[in-house]
């Protein structure tokens, strides 16, 4: 494979292009879903292409097959492709330097998650499952594991020549308890399908889903007759299960450079950011810390290189409240007079390459989880996202929760609510931050299901956080004083 990357790279160069790459991606996955102690979904699915990628005359052009007996063929269709988009393009772009790099990189993991049986991984399921049952009267049960092992090659016209493994594990359950008139969830260890990790599947075992079972079985069934959450402005303890998405979603997508640029405004939106708030935008309070880190261990946006070839890097994105920088791509980057931070990824081989997350993570602070809830009077804990909704710049939104604790007086009173809300604009949030818990409670989250780009492209990105302490906020969607 390597002789004949080389040799079609050779031949795009003798055609008088700037620059040319190739990504060459196998990716393999499974996934399980088990409902109500029965399999649901035992799915395997294997692919295998290429993507070509050509700049010229200022201009990229992309082409892609699964054929590797039409390497030039498909090569001479982004050569075309970069020529028409030339002709239309208003601003001819440049891409940011990169080094040459010949290496390679491999996932750190113990157990390759394609050697442990089926059986065993349905069986894992179904325990967690008959646990729920045996705890509590639900509706329905739920159990979730999906695997994935990513083969990649990139090679370029420069010199660069870059090999990847990357494999993915994770899970989760979910208990579902209803009355007829009402129907309550809780989701171990998050929502949307459990939590995902670039690991093997001892990540698999160290989430332990059976023993989590009855907790979330229990705490099901009590929301059915749980008060609603009341309406007003309070205090919140966000816990890192929710915590994570509002960072995906306010932080995460407003920093993305094609955004901010316009690319995304069709489809996706755009961004309330701009580059002159660089270095003097107070987006958070002082302790408001985030970085995108894709060297990060275990993160699902961890990774060796780009694909653009650019090294993996970890990036200040908010540092003591200030917003510092954004994400950026070999294209986008020249725009705002800097280099690529090596966040460029395609959702698979047929894909080009756009700006996406990697792992954006508020770094931890100093406070226990005694400390975080000791100064607060009146308030709630939030944990467990369960909707979402954000404008197009990112700036309003609202967020449920699958449930709220009550704190009174510093501590958990031991009452829940259901249906907690909590509404927002995204400076005025994070200024409102006034603690972060310490490193102790800092978990890593992947998230499985970032949409973006047309054609919708999914990609894997990852959220490391603790819980955190916000003053004032606004709880239910009723108009309160």
């Amino acid at each position: 494979m390597q002789k004949e990357i080389h040799r079609i790279l050779s031949f795009i160069k003798a055609k008088g292009v700037d620059y040319a790459d190739i990504r060459v991606q196998k990716l393999n996955t499974e996934q399980i879903i088990t409902e109500n102690e029965t399999v649901q979904k035992l799915e395997n699915e294997n692919t295998k292409g290429y993507g070509i990628r050509v700049f010229l005359n200022g201009a990229l052009g992309f082409a892609s097959s699964q054929d590797f007996d039409c390497l030039e063929q498909v090569a001479l269709q982004a050569i075309e492709i970069a020529e028409a988009s030339a002709l239309a393009q208003k601003d001819p772009l440049t891409l940011a330097e990169k080094p040459i790099v010949i290496d390679t990189y491999v996932t750190d993991y113990q157990i390759d998650p394609f050697t442990v049986s089926k059986k065993d991984k349905i069986d894992l399921l179904l325990a967690a499952e008959k646990e729920m049952k045996n705890n509590a009267e639900l509706f329905k049960t739920m159990g979730f594991l999906r695997f994935s092992k990513e083969e990649k090659i990139f090679a370029d016209t420069d010199g660069s020549y870059i090999t990847q493994t990357i494999i993915e594990s994770g899970g989760g359950i979910r208990a579902s308890a209803a009355d007829g008139q009402d129907m309550q969830v809780r989701s171990y260890p998050n929502s949307f399908r459990g939590n995902y990790a670039t690991a093997g599947y001892e990540f698999v075992t160290e989430l332990q889903l059976v023993e989590n079972a009855p907790k979330i079985a229990q705490e099901a069934a009590a929301l059915l007759t749980a008060e609603e959450c009341p309406s007003g402005y309070y205090d919140l303890v966000i816990d890192g299960s929710q915590l994570y998405l509002q960072i995906h979603e306010s932080v995460g997508h407003p920093i993305e450079l094609d955004r901010v640029l316009g690319y995304e405004a069709g489809y996706a939106g755009t961004s309330f950011l701009n580059p002159e708030m660089m270095g003097e935008f107070k987006y958070g309070s002082k302790h408001v810390n985030i970085v995108a880190d894709a060297t990060i261990p275990r993160g699902l946006g961890t990774f060796g290189y780009d694909d653009e070839g650019v090294p993996a890097q970890c990036t200040p994105i908010i540092t003591k409240g200030i917003f510092q920088g954004f994400l950026s791509s070999r294209d986008t980057a020249p725009i705002i007079g800097q280099q690529s931070n090596g966040t460029s990824r395609a959702s698979s081989w047929g894909r080009i390459p756009i700006v996406r997350m990697t792992n954006i993570n508020l770094q931890p602070g100093e406070l226990t989880f005694e400390d975080l809830i000791g100064e607060i009077d009146d308030g709630l804990l939030l944990a467990t996202n369960k909707s979402w909704s954000i404008d197009d710049k990112r700036l309003n939104f609202q967020f449920a929760t699958e449930i709220a604790y009550e704190i009174k007086q510093g501590k958990l009173t031991g009452k829940i609510y259901k249906n907690p809300i909590y509404t927002g604009i995204t400076p005025e949030f994070w200024n409102s931050c006034d603690g972060v818990g310490n490193k102790h409670l800092w978990v890593l989250y992947g998230t499985p299901n970032c949409g973006k780009g047309e054609p919708t492209q999914v990609a894997h990105v990852g959220h490391g956080c603790s819980p955190a302490r916000f003053r004032n906020v606004k709880v239910g969607v009723a108009d309160v004083k």
